[in-house]
């Protein structure tokens, strides 16, 4: 059994509207677009249980949920809660974004560059906004896991502690803040193992497509590539549950629909350029979902095909269980420091499918307009490349979810030399009817 947080950042305010620092400024209240979002949220989490519902105190994230409220199925008592404040930024709230970067220029650049080290004075004391909100992120789950074990928990927040919550919780470092997006109204959803410190899986980052938005757009000050990441759709061996690695085992029927679902989901998003693993599985998905992009050619790399299983290939986790027992708990326990017989570590795994993800983000930075490229992999690659985005190590393997036909994006905003920003990750709706849950049998690896 998991403890699964969704977790919700508030519809458009006035201040989100007109770009002025809100922070833990309590004038804004939500706009008429940010209303009719939440009432499009609810909608989207009318299909759950919702057995705790906590929000910010702050009235943008009360009124996103009192908004969503009617429309749960008998939902709880709601509780707003200090720990869901949005960062403290005294200095700057109510300002212009602008005038911020005018008046605040070498401090507005520690934010962007360095969150972690990023400070203001506050009366005579030094105070760090960040690593203040990061610890208020882990108060709030140390508390709040242990009390809703096996239970679904609903979190309406904001921009800045919902990246830290996420951030907390799966052990992403705070000089990532930045790489982590947060639309107004999106969903994310993470799945806790146990208590608080134990693995937590991300399921999906930034949700947006209950809001007609199937993935969020591309910031005019963007100048550098827009990198669509997906999984291939289904197999016959992902259905079993049987490890194929390297084995070149084709698309089901499944498959084929997943693929033509992620074409559909992805058809009026340009593509300039599109690149897959060499294998049958995510070359076949490519395919399909260039169909929809007409002009666009497939290149492929054998940097990006799955891990080796070795003599695990072709047998099932019962099977593998029978023979390998202590090396199949060490797979699933620690990952990172297992050998698979006669195939590949995760270390060789994330060593190529780095250097290739590199590669393809170096040769499309340079492009006089920003390019926006179709990169099919598998599970296995595309959650060590998430990973490394993340700052994560190998260690990290199962805190990333991947399903069959699954969409994450990632921006460089500043081309190669930048952060890269999670756009979203592990996006499904477009698989499952619409369900905000990743329902794909994604399968062994």
């Amino acid at each position: 059994m998991t403890t699964r947080a969704i977790i919700v950042r508030h519809g458009q305010s006035n201040y989100n509207a007109q770009k002025i620092i809100q922070g833990r400024c309590d004038k804004s209240v939500l706009t008429d677009q940010g209303i009719a979002d939440a009432q499009r949220l609810g909608q989207a989490l009318s299909e759950l249980k919702i057995d705790a519902f906590y929000c910010s105190p702050l009235q943008r994230a009360k009124q996103t949920a009192e908004t969503i409220y009617p429309s749960l199925t008998n939902p709880p008592a709601l509780q707003s809660t200090e720990q869901l404040m949005e960062i403290d930024l005294p200095l700057w709230e109510e300002m212009p974004k602008q005038e911020v970067i005018s008046k605040f220029a070498n401090d507005y650049r520690s934010w962007k560059d360095h969150p972690q080290d990023f400070k203001m004075m506050i009366e005579g004391r030094k105070h760090y906004p960040v690593s203040s909100l990061y610890q208020q992120a882990k108060d709030f789950w140390s508390k709040t896991i242990d009390e809703h074990q096996d239970a679904t928990i609903l979190i309406i927040a904001h921009n800045g502690i919902n990246r830290c919550l996420i951030m907390s919780a799966i052990g992403i470092d705070i000089d990532r803040y930045h790489s982590i997006q947060q639309s107004n109204c999106c969903i994310n959803i993470l799945n806790f193992t146990g208590g608080f410190g134990d693995p937590v899986q991300l399921e999906s980052l930034n949700q947006t497509a209950h809001l007609g938005i199937p993935i969020p757009p591309v910031r005019p000050s963007h100048s550098g590539p827009r990198l669509l990441l997906v999984r291939h759709g289904e197999t016959n061996w992902n259905k079993e549950s049987r490890f194929q690695g390297i084995r070149d085992i084709p698309l089901n029927d499944h498959g084929r629909s997943q693929g033509r679902k992620a074409a559909t989901f992805l058809q009026n998003v340009p593509i300039d350029f599109a690149i897959s693993s060499s294998m049958l599985r995510p070359k076949e998905t490519a395919e399909i979902i260039l169909e929809q992009h007409p002009g666009v050619s497939l290149a492929t790399t054998a940097e990006l095909i799955e891990i080796c299983h070795g003599l695990w290939e072709g047998m099932l986790e019962a099977q593998i269980q029978a023979d390998y027992p202590e090396l199949l708990q060490q797979w699933k326990d620690r990952p990172e420091t297992v050998q698979m017989p006669e195939g590949e570590n995760l270390q060789q795994v994330w060593d190529r499918g780095v250097a290739a993800w590199n590669k393809i983000v170096a040769a499309y930075s340079n492009a006089d307009t920003p390019q926006t490229g179709l990169v099919v992999a598998h599970d296995a690659i595309n959650k060590v490349i998430l990973c490394y985005l993340l700052g994560l190590k190998p260690n990290n393997f199962w805190n990333i979810k991947q399903g069959n036909g699954a969409v994450s994006v990632i921006d460089y905003p500043n081309g190669v030399s930048g952060k890269p920003v999670l756009q979203a990750i592990n996006i499904t709706t477009h698989l499952g009817g619409g369900s905000i849950i990743d329902k794909t049998a994604a399968g062994a690896l």
